[in-house]
Protein backbone atom coordinates (compact mmCIF):
# COMPACT_ATOMS: atom_id res chain seq x y z
CA UNK A 1 0.00 0.00 0.00
CA UNK A 2 1.59 3.28 -1.52
CA UNK A 3 1.67 6.25 1.79
CA UNK A 4 0.24 8.87 -1.32
CA UNK A 5 -3.02 6.76 -1.96
CA UNK A 6 -4.27 6.49 1.63
CA UNK A 7 -6.90 8.62 2.64
CA UNK A 8 -6.55 8.81 6.95
CA UNK A 9 -9.91 10.46 6.79
CA UNK A 10 -11.57 7.75 5.24
CA UNK A 11 -10.66 5.43 8.35
CA UNK A 12 -13.08 7.37 10.38
CA UNK A 13 -16.49 8.15 10.90
CA UNK A 14 -15.85 11.87 12.46
CA UNK A 15 -13.05 13.76 12.92
CA UNK A 16 -10.71 16.19 14.71
CA UNK A 17 -12.94 17.78 17.80
CA UNK A 18 -15.74 17.17 15.58
CA UNK A 19 -15.70 13.49 16.87
CA UNK A 20 -16.09 14.95 20.09
CA UNK A 21 -18.79 12.71 22.58
CA UNK A 22 -22.05 14.83 22.64
CA UNK A 23 -22.67 17.74 25.29
CA UNK A 24 -25.82 15.92 26.97
CA UNK A 25 -24.04 12.70 27.25
CA UNK A 26 -20.82 14.18 28.08
CA UNK A 27 -22.32 15.47 31.26
CA UNK A 28 -23.87 11.72 31.70
CA UNK A 29 -20.55 10.21 31.65
CA UNK A 30 -18.67 12.38 33.86
CA UNK A 31 -21.86 11.65 36.98
CA UNK A 32 -19.68 8.62 37.76
CA UNK A 33 -16.29 11.17 38.62
CA UNK A 34 -15.89 11.32 42.55
CA UNK A 35 -16.58 15.24 43.83
CA UNK A 36 -13.44 16.97 43.61
CA UNK A 37 -12.13 17.32 47.79
CA UNK A 38 -8.64 18.47 47.30
CA UNK A 39 -8.07 22.44 48.04
CA UNK A 40 -4.97 22.64 46.29
CA UNK A 41 -7.53 21.49 42.92
CA UNK A 42 -7.99 25.62 41.67
CA UNK A 43 -9.88 24.13 38.38
CA UNK A 44 -11.39 20.36 38.02
CA UNK A 45 -14.85 19.42 36.07
CA UNK A 46 -17.03 21.71 37.77
CA UNK A 47 -16.94 24.58 35.20
CA UNK A 48 -16.77 22.40 32.07
CA UNK A 49 -13.07 24.57 31.62
CA UNK A 50 -10.12 23.68 29.33
CA UNK A 51 -7.61 22.05 31.73
CA UNK A 52 -6.83 20.82 35.21
CA UNK A 53 -5.15 23.30 37.17
CA UNK A 54 -3.60 22.10 40.96
CA UNK A 55 -1.71 24.76 43.71
CA UNK A 56 2.15 23.80 43.77
CA UNK A 57 2.56 26.56 46.41
CA UNK A 58 4.69 29.83 46.01
CA UNK A 59 2.05 30.86 43.69
CA UNK A 60 3.15 28.23 41.02
CA UNK A 61 0.42 26.20 39.79
CA UNK A 62 0.45 23.08 37.38
CA UNK A 63 -1.96 22.75 34.35
CA UNK A 64 -2.58 19.17 33.37
CA UNK A 65 -4.67 18.60 30.12
CA UNK A 66 -5.27 15.89 27.35
CA UNK A 67 -6.82 15.89 24.00
CA UNK A 68 -6.64 13.35 20.97
CA UNK A 69 -8.78 12.80 18.13
CA UNK A 70 -9.39 10.82 14.63
CA UNK A 71 -7.96 12.27 11.55
CA UNK A 72 -9.45 15.54 10.28
CA UNK A 73 -7.21 15.90 7.12
CA UNK A 74 -5.36 13.02 4.94
CA UNK A 75 -1.96 14.38 5.27
CA UNK A 76 -0.28 12.30 8.48
CA UNK A 77 2.08 15.04 8.90
CA UNK A 78 -0.50 17.34 8.73
CA UNK A 79 -2.75 15.34 11.42
CA UNK A 80 0.22 15.40 13.32
CA UNK A 81 0.37 19.25 13.21
CA UNK A 82 -3.32 19.81 14.08
CA UNK A 83 -3.29 17.57 16.68
CA UNK A 84 -0.74 18.80 18.73
CA UNK A 85 -2.06 22.10 18.21
CA UNK A 86 -4.84 21.50 19.77
CA UNK A 87 -3.85 18.95 22.36
CA UNK A 88 -1.49 22.34 23.48
CA UNK A 89 -4.25 25.14 23.12
CA UNK A 90 -5.63 24.20 26.39
CA UNK A 91 -3.09 25.48 28.38
CA UNK A 92 -2.54 28.28 26.38
CA UNK A 93 -6.43 29.03 27.07
CA UNK A 94 -5.99 28.87 30.94
CA UNK A 95 -3.23 31.42 30.34
CA UNK A 96 -0.76 29.15 31.13
CA UNK A 97 2.89 28.08 29.93
CA UNK A 98 3.37 24.67 28.55
CA UNK A 99 6.60 22.66 29.92
CA UNK A 100 5.78 18.87 28.39
CA UNK A 101 3.74 16.62 26.43
CA UNK A 102 2.95 12.90 26.46
CA UNK A 103 1.95 11.59 23.20
CA UNK A 104 -1.22 9.19 22.54
CA UNK A 105 -1.36 7.05 19.36
CA UNK A 106 -4.09 4.29 18.30
CA UNK A 107 -2.85 2.50 15.28
CA UNK A 108 -4.52 0.20 13.11
CA UNK A 109 -2.57 -2.79 12.16
CA UNK A 110 -3.45 -2.47 8.24
CA UNK A 111 -1.57 1.30 7.87
CA UNK A 112 2.30 1.18 7.39
CA UNK A 113 4.10 2.32 10.47
CA UNK A 114 5.94 4.71 8.58
CA UNK A 115 2.67 7.01 8.46
CA UNK A 116 2.36 6.84 12.10
CA UNK A 117 6.06 8.18 12.22
CA UNK A 118 4.57 11.00 10.04
CA UNK A 119 1.95 11.76 12.43
CA UNK A 120 4.68 11.92 15.57
CA UNK A 121 6.92 14.53 12.99
CA UNK A 122 4.08 16.85 12.47
CA UNK A 123 3.33 16.48 16.10
CA UNK A 124 6.89 17.31 17.22
CA UNK A 125 7.15 20.55 14.88
CA UNK A 126 4.31 21.96 16.42
CA UNK A 127 5.63 21.52 20.18
CA UNK A 128 9.18 22.56 19.28
CA UNK A 129 7.31 25.93 17.98
CA UNK A 130 5.52 26.22 21.45
CA UNK A 131 9.12 25.52 23.34
CA UNK A 132 8.37 21.75 24.79
CA UNK A 133 9.51 18.39 24.14
CA UNK A 134 7.25 15.15 23.56
CA UNK A 135 8.69 12.82 26.53
CA UNK A 136 7.21 9.55 26.11
CA UNK A 137 3.65 8.55 25.81
CA UNK A 138 1.86 5.45 24.89
CA UNK A 139 0.60 3.61 21.86
CA UNK A 140 -2.02 0.81 20.96
CA UNK A 141 -4.01 -0.93 18.14
CA UNK A 142 -7.23 0.10 17.15
CA UNK A 143 -9.18 -0.55 14.27
CA UNK A 144 -9.41 4.00 13.78
CA UNK A 145 -6.62 5.94 13.50
CA UNK A 146 -6.45 8.22 16.78
CA UNK A 147 -3.60 10.48 18.04
CA UNK A 148 -3.28 13.81 20.49
CA UNK A 149 -0.84 14.81 23.22
CA UNK A 150 -0.86 15.20 27.56
CA UNK A 151 -0.06 18.23 27.75
CA UNK A 152 1.71 20.14 30.88
CA UNK A 153 1.98 23.71 31.79
CA UNK A 154 2.23 26.05 34.58
CA UNK A 155 0.77 29.24 35.33
CA UNK A 156 0.64 31.82 38.52
CA UNK A 157 -1.91 31.37 40.64
CA UNK A 158 -3.15 35.46 40.42
CA UNK A 159 -3.05 34.65 36.12
CA UNK A 160 -5.11 31.71 36.06
CA UNK A 161 -7.76 32.48 32.95
CA UNK A 162 -11.25 30.48 33.53
CA UNK A 163 -13.98 29.91 31.40
CA UNK A 164 -17.02 31.26 33.81
CA UNK A 165 -15.15 34.64 34.75
CA UNK A 166 -16.75 37.28 32.76
CA UNK A 167 -18.45 40.07 33.88
CA UNK A 168 -21.61 42.68 33.16
CA UNK A 169 -20.43 44.86 29.84
CA UNK A 170 -17.37 43.01 29.26
CA UNK A 171 -16.34 42.82 25.65
CA UNK A 172 -15.81 39.25 23.83
CA UNK A 173 -13.37 38.75 21.40
CA UNK A 174 -12.14 35.67 19.36
CA UNK A 175 -8.37 34.91 17.43
CA UNK A 176 -9.72 32.86 14.98
CA UNK A 177 -11.99 32.69 12.00
CA UNK A 178 -14.22 29.72 12.29
CA UNK A 179 -15.52 26.84 10.15
CA UNK A 180 -13.19 23.96 10.23
CA UNK A 181 -16.32 21.34 10.95
CA UNK A 182 -17.78 22.71 7.66
CA UNK A 183 -14.78 22.40 5.40
CA UNK A 184 -13.85 19.01 6.56
CA UNK A 185 -17.09 17.63 6.21
CA UNK A 186 -16.10 19.04 2.56
CA UNK A 187 -13.25 17.09 2.32
CA UNK A 188 -14.63 13.72 3.30
CA UNK A 189 -17.15 13.90 0.41
CA UNK A 190 -14.41 15.60 -2.24
CA UNK A 191 -15.61 18.75 -2.47
CA UNK A 192 -13.06 21.20 -1.05
CA UNK A 193 -11.06 23.30 -3.19
CA UNK A 194 -7.36 22.89 -2.52
CA UNK A 195 -7.20 26.59 -1.51
CA UNK A 196 -10.04 26.29 1.01
CA UNK A 197 -8.25 23.32 2.18
CA UNK A 198 -4.90 25.25 2.79
CA UNK A 199 -6.51 28.06 4.85
CA UNK A 200 -7.97 25.41 6.93
CA UNK A 201 -5.00 23.59 7.50
CA UNK A 202 -3.30 26.21 8.34
CA UNK A 203 -5.57 27.75 10.79
CA UNK A 204 -5.75 24.51 12.65
CA UNK A 205 -1.85 24.38 12.99
CA UNK A 206 -1.41 28.02 13.67
CA UNK A 207 -0.85 27.81 17.93
CA UNK A 208 -2.94 29.84 20.15
CA UNK A 209 0.61 31.16 21.80
CA UNK A 210 -0.88 34.43 22.26
CA UNK A 211 -3.10 32.86 25.79
CA UNK A 212 0.63 33.18 27.78
CA UNK A 213 0.42 37.04 27.03
CA UNK A 214 -3.45 36.87 27.71
CA UNK A 215 -3.06 35.27 31.18
CA UNK A 216 -0.92 38.09 32.62
CA UNK A 217 -3.42 40.82 31.53
CA UNK A 218 -5.61 41.67 34.49
CA UNK A 219 -8.38 43.51 32.21
CA UNK A 220 -8.72 39.21 30.47
CA UNK A 221 -11.83 38.69 32.46
CA UNK A 222 -12.12 35.18 31.10
CA UNK A 223 -10.71 32.83 28.06
CA UNK A 224 -11.26 29.45 26.94
CA UNK A 225 -10.75 28.07 23.56
CA UNK A 226 -13.37 27.77 20.50
CA UNK A 227 -13.02 23.65 20.27
CA UNK A 228 -15.63 20.75 19.46
CA UNK A 229 -19.04 22.62 21.49
CA UNK A 230 -18.79 25.32 18.67
CA UNK A 231 -18.15 29.54 18.88
CA UNK A 232 -22.40 28.94 20.61
CA UNK A 233 -21.58 26.13 23.08
CA UNK A 234 -18.08 27.45 24.06
CA UNK A 235 -20.14 30.83 24.99
CA UNK A 236 -22.78 29.50 26.62
CA UNK A 237 -20.25 28.22 29.02
CA UNK A 238 -18.42 31.35 29.50
CA UNK A 239 -22.36 32.56 30.76
CA UNK A 240 -21.71 30.77 34.04
CA UNK A 241 -25.18 28.46 34.47
CA UNK A 242 -26.88 31.48 32.94
CA UNK A 243 -25.48 33.67 35.61
CA UNK A 244 -24.70 36.09 32.01
CA UNK A 245 -26.52 36.67 29.03
CA UNK A 246 -24.25 37.92 26.08
CA UNK A 247 -25.00 39.79 22.84
CA UNK A 248 -23.43 38.56 19.76
CA UNK A 249 -23.28 40.52 15.88
CA UNK A 250 -23.20 37.90 13.68
CA UNK A 251 -21.83 39.87 10.85
CA UNK A 252 -18.68 40.35 13.30
CA UNK A 253 -18.06 36.52 13.10
CA UNK A 254 -15.17 35.94 10.44
CA UNK A 255 -15.19 32.53 8.35
CA UNK A 256 -12.54 30.82 6.87
CA UNK A 257 -12.67 30.69 3.04
CA UNK A 258 -15.05 28.44 1.42
CA UNK A 259 -17.33 28.09 4.41
CA UNK A 260 -20.28 30.20 3.34
CA UNK A 261 -20.61 29.03 0.28
CA UNK A 262 -20.70 25.05 1.67
CA UNK A 263 -23.32 26.00 4.25
CA UNK A 264 -25.22 27.33 1.71
CA UNK A 265 -25.19 23.81 0.19
CA UNK A 266 -26.10 22.63 3.74
CA UNK A 267 -22.67 20.68 4.23
CA UNK A 268 -21.85 20.01 7.77
CA UNK A 269 -20.70 17.61 10.17
CA UNK A 270 -23.02 15.12 12.23
CA UNK A 271 -22.28 17.45 15.86
CA UNK A 272 -23.36 20.76 14.57
CA UNK A 273 -26.99 19.21 15.26
CA UNK A 274 -25.81 18.00 18.11
CA UNK A 275 -24.55 21.13 19.68
CA UNK A 276 -27.52 23.13 18.15
CA UNK A 277 -29.70 20.38 20.42
CA UNK A 278 -27.74 20.75 22.87
CA UNK A 279 -27.52 24.57 23.52
CA UNK A 280 -30.14 25.99 20.95
CA UNK A 281 -33.06 26.50 23.20
CA UNK A 282 -31.02 29.36 25.29
CA UNK A 283 -30.20 30.85 21.58
CA UNK A 284 -32.31 33.70 20.48
CA UNK A 285 -31.96 35.31 16.69
CA UNK A 286 -30.45 32.41 14.85
CA UNK A 287 -31.28 32.89 11.22
CA UNK A 288 -29.69 30.85 7.63
CA UNK A 289 -26.96 29.22 7.65
CA UNK A 290 -25.74 30.83 11.54
CA UNK A 291 -27.04 27.90 12.96
CA UNK A 292 -24.46 25.73 10.80
CA UNK A 293 -21.58 28.48 11.40
CA UNK A 294 -22.17 29.38 15.12
CA UNK A 295 -22.47 25.21 15.94
CA UNK A 296 -19.60 24.50 14.11
CA UNK A 297 -17.48 21.88 15.96
CA UNK A 298 -13.97 23.18 15.70
CA UNK A 299 -10.59 21.49 15.86
CA UNK A 300 -8.20 23.89 17.58
CA UNK A 301 -10.17 26.76 16.83
CA UNK A 302 -9.17 30.53 18.03
CA UNK A 303 -9.30 31.82 22.02
CA UNK A 304 -13.00 32.96 23.15
CA UNK A 305 -11.94 35.63 25.58
CA UNK A 306 -13.43 38.69 27.44
CA UNK A 307 -12.14 42.11 28.83
CA UNK A 308 -13.27 45.16 31.23
CA UNK A 309 -14.33 47.91 28.33
CA UNK A 310 -11.72 50.27 29.42
CA UNK A 311 -8.63 48.21 27.64
CA UNK A 312 -10.49 48.00 24.78
CA UNK A 313 -8.08 50.34 23.12
CA UNK A 314 -4.80 48.75 24.28
CA UNK A 315 -5.94 45.31 23.54
CA UNK A 316 -6.66 46.37 20.02
CA UNK A 317 -2.98 48.23 19.76
CA UNK A 318 -1.59 44.82 21.46
CA UNK A 319 -2.66 42.35 18.94
CA UNK A 320 -1.81 44.66 16.00
CA UNK A 321 1.55 44.77 17.37
CA UNK A 322 1.83 40.78 18.15
CA UNK A 323 0.53 40.66 14.44
CA UNK A 324 -2.08 37.73 16.06
CA UNK A 325 -6.03 38.56 14.49
CA UNK A 326 -8.59 39.55 16.88
CA UNK A 327 -11.89 39.79 15.87
CA UNK A 328 -14.98 41.77 18.29
CA UNK A 329 -17.62 40.08 18.28
CA UNK A 330 -20.24 40.85 21.27
CA UNK A 331 -20.77 41.81 24.92
CA UNK A 332 -21.95 40.32 28.17
CA UNK A 333 -24.86 41.50 30.18
CA UNK A 334 -27.13 40.80 32.91
CA UNK A 335 -29.60 37.72 32.46
CA UNK A 336 -31.99 37.81 29.82
CA UNK A 337 -34.59 36.11 28.39
CA UNK A 338 -32.34 34.69 26.30
CA UNK A 339 -28.99 32.79 27.35
CA UNK A 340 -27.36 34.32 24.00
CA UNK A 341 -28.62 36.72 21.48
CA UNK A 342 -27.70 36.93 17.67
CA UNK A 343 -28.21 40.20 15.86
Amino acid sequence: MENATIKLTSYTKGGGCGCKIPPAQLSELLTGITKESSGKLLVGNSSADDAAVYDLDNDLCLISTTDFFTPIVDDPYDFGRIAAANAISDVYAMGGKPLLALSIIAWPTQLPISIASQVISGANEICTQAGISIVGGHSIENPEPIFGLSVNGTVSKTQIKKNNTAHENDLIFMTKAIGTGILSAALKRNLLESSDEKSMVESMCQLNKIGEALGKIAEVTAMTDITGFGLLGHLTEMTDKKRLSATIYNSKIPLLSGVKELAEQWIYPDNTMRNWKMYGEEVEGIEGISLLTLCDPQTNGGLLFSIHPSYRETLLNFFELQQVPLYEIGFFQTPQEFTLMIQ
